[in-house]
């Protein structure tokens, strides 16, 4: 698929992180970006500065969702461009027990219900609404549309204490093939990346120290990953027409250990 100012992006997740490097390397490109987000200061800054439009979106809201792509393509048009990008995650253990007490913990069930809920069926969500809104579409050079959701190495290397995030990483590792087969004959390709460990908000505000320590668990390149190079990822996944139903991990080779 060709990248100009011909088409739109939707991307969820946009106002920080990998969502805001994939927007910014689509705009690059003259691709008309809409954000959703529920960090609307961030979301509307940044809006202005890519010449694009913020929306504010529960993911997990169906609604929500609705009224954000109602809102992006009043301003942009029909996208042809969804990447799922928005996400929680949690560190709570199936159940504990307190070493100096011996009482025992359980993993709260509505936590672990909202983790899914927002990185599962948020995600699910904004690609049947995207693919029902790209159906509408007439192809060009052979094809309506692009989905790109993200997952985790966590789905393939779940820690101790992630099991909320990495059964919510491995359902949409799951889900890319389905969906991609549904939506073959419409001319829709899916596909979803895995990244490992990247200079997301959440590992920018450990100690610097801390940041080397896990960048040094990378065999190679030796570093935390790039905002930048999740988005060329991405972008190739768009560009590239041959490249449907697959889950890719980008993650320098890395393979988590139990903690």
């Amino acid at each position: 698929m060709k990248l100009d100012n011909s088409i739109s992006a939707v991307i969820t997740g946009g106002a920080s992180g990998l969502g805001l490097a994939t927007a910014r390397a689509l705009a690059s490109h003259g691709v008309k970006v809409a954000l959703f987000d529920l960090n609307e200061e961030a979301g509307e800054a940044i809006a202005s500065e890519l010449g694009g439009v913020f929306c504010k979106v529960n993911v997990a809201d169906e609604a929500s969702v609705d009224a954000g792509f109602e809102k992006a393509r009043a301003a942009n048009g029909q996208e042809r461009i969804l990447v799922n990008c928005a996400g929680i995650g949690n560190a709570i253990k199936t159940a504990g027990r307190d070493r100096k007490t011996g009482g025992i913990s359980q993993f709260p069930i509505a936590e672990y219900r909202k983790v899914i809920e927002v990185n599962q069926i948020g995600t699910f969500i904004c690609t049947v609404k995207a693919a029902a809104g790209m159906m509408t579409l007439d192809p060009e050079d052979g094809e309506r549309g692009a989905i790109i959701s993200t997952a985790s190495v966590a789905a393939e290397d779940g820690q101790v204490g992630q099991v909320a995030y990495s059964a919510s990483k491995a359902a949409i590792v799951g889900m890319t093939l389905p969906i991609a087969r549904d939506l073959s004959a419409e001319h829709i390709r899916v596909n979803t990346i895995l990244p490992g460990l990247f200079e997301t908000p959440l590992l920018m505000s450990l100690p610097e120290n801390v940041r080397q320590s896990l960048g040094a668990m990378v065999p190679n390149p030796a570093r935390l990953g790039k905002p930048e190079e999740y988005a060329s990822l991405a972008l190739e996944m768009v560009r590239n027409p041959y490249l449907n139903g697959e889950d890719i991990r980008l993650d320098g080779a890395i393979r988590m250990a139990p903690r």
